[in-house]
């Protein structure tokens, strides 16, 4: 089974109904004992950081996230998700992430108008089994103004252009995360979330 997490914010349905789509078991839940029992933890989310984090310390799921994560548990961020596995965030005012990946969350550096909205191409930089059957340039669906900045070159999975490179995915051991939204990006979108349900 896999547990979405429920902290507020997000589009919770369209992940659940891609996800039920490939075939997964899914609970989409904001109790901490649904992501325990849970075999694979997915963490979607829209909006900003500082909310999405005050949400899930107010539900009791930090805590719950770190302490899975460390045990091993297969983990998915999607857009807001990926940037929350950082240790901070510069989006309106200094925040505190989950601290789970080292290195930060930044404005896009691009003088091209953001957010950026619509299909982008991924250029993969390392074997992924999420990766699996998707081709590298592949187009997928992005909505977003802030970019991660990891402070380890390892755990880039894809980069990404618009005016400028940035990190559009990321992935170490049991931890993945993409800046796109698999949910949103059609039949190779789905592909990756079938991997990751496998």
């Amino acid at each position: 089974m896999i547990a979405i997490i429920d902290y507020g914010m997000g589009n919770l349905r369209s992940v659940e109904k891609a996800l039920q789509k490939v075939g997964a078991e899914v609970v989409v839940s904001r109790d901490p004992d649904d992501v325990r029992r849970a075999d694979r933890i997915v963490l979607p989310g829209v909006g900003a950081f500082g909310d999405a984090m005050a949400n899930l310390e107010k539900r009791g799921l930090v805590e719950v996230i770190k302490s899975e994560v460390a045990a091993g548990k297969p983990f998915l961020g999607i857009c807001l998700g990926l940037d929350l596995l950082f240790e901070e965030s510069d989006e309106h005012g200094l925040h505190k992430g989950l601290g789970l990946l080292p290195g930060r969350v930044e404005l896009l550096p691009t003088e091209l108008k953001i957010p950026q909205i619509g299909w982008n191409q991924v250029s993969i930089r390392k074997e992924s089994a999420l990766l699996e059957g998707i081709p590298d340039g592949s187009s997928f669906y992005f909505v977003h103004s802030y970019a991660v900045v990891p402070r380890e070159e390892s755990d880039i999975l894809c980069l990404t252009d618009y005016g400028c490179s940035f990190v559009s995915a990321v992935e170490r051991g049991n931890i993945a995360a993409f800046q796109f939204h698999p949910e949103k990006s059609s039949s190779l979108g789905l592909n990756i979330l079938r991997n990751f349900s496998s």
